[in-house]
């Protein structure tokens, strides 16, 4: 999730806009918001204003900057800007690419996740399901500890060191 530039709460409101070429994105919490948008005349960022955020005195902005999209896959060609306009991208190689670029989507999307915690195919080993696995309850524990559910949070810790306890170490497969 996107955090307040000004205050670090959860943004709630994201602007973006073209100013001078660039893409802006402004992302703020709600009472920020109400202070920035009271100050912004309609119709969007004042021409006459450098740093936008400066007004009600919020922090730096997010810039994209042309050079960050003409980076292209040098399997398929794919670009960051290509990507965006299709919503697909175009080899496996471009995943690594634009690892940087694409995590903050798939964020945003997730809800902060960006591994692959849910099913998945009937085939694949224990070793595999045992990683998901210690990755949900991993993921359990942090939300358990955040909102004080320390008896829940330490049955979790007792599960994961349970699976590792368990599984086979790197050294005594080699």
């Amino acid at each position: 999730m996107k955090k307040c530039l000004r205050c670090t709460k959860q943004a709630t409101l994201h602007i973006t806009e073209l100013k001078s070429g660039k893409s802006v994105s402004v992302h703020l919490c709600e009472q920020c918001a109400k202070d920035y948008l009271s100050t912004v005349e309609v119709g969007g960022i004042p021409d006459d204003i450098e740093d936008p955020l400066s007004i009600g005195g919020v922090g730096s902005i997010e810039s994209d900057t042309p050079q960050e999209h003409e980076q292209a896959c040098p399997h398929c060609g794919m670009t960051f800007k290509l990507f965006r306009s299709q919503g697909r991208l175009g080899c496996p190689h471009d995943y690594e690419l634009f690892h940087n670029q694409l995590i903050p989507i798939l964020e945003s999307i997730h809800h902060g996740e960006t591994q692959h915690v849910g099913k998945f195919p009937p085939k694949v080993s224990d070793d595999r399901r045992q990683h998901y696995e210690l990755i949900r309850l991993r993921n359990e524990l942090k939300s358990a500890i955040d909102d004080e559910r320390y008896e829940l949070a330490a049955r979790l810790r007792d599960q994961i060191q349970t699976i590792e306890n368990d599984s086979p170490s790197p050294e005594s497969t080699s």
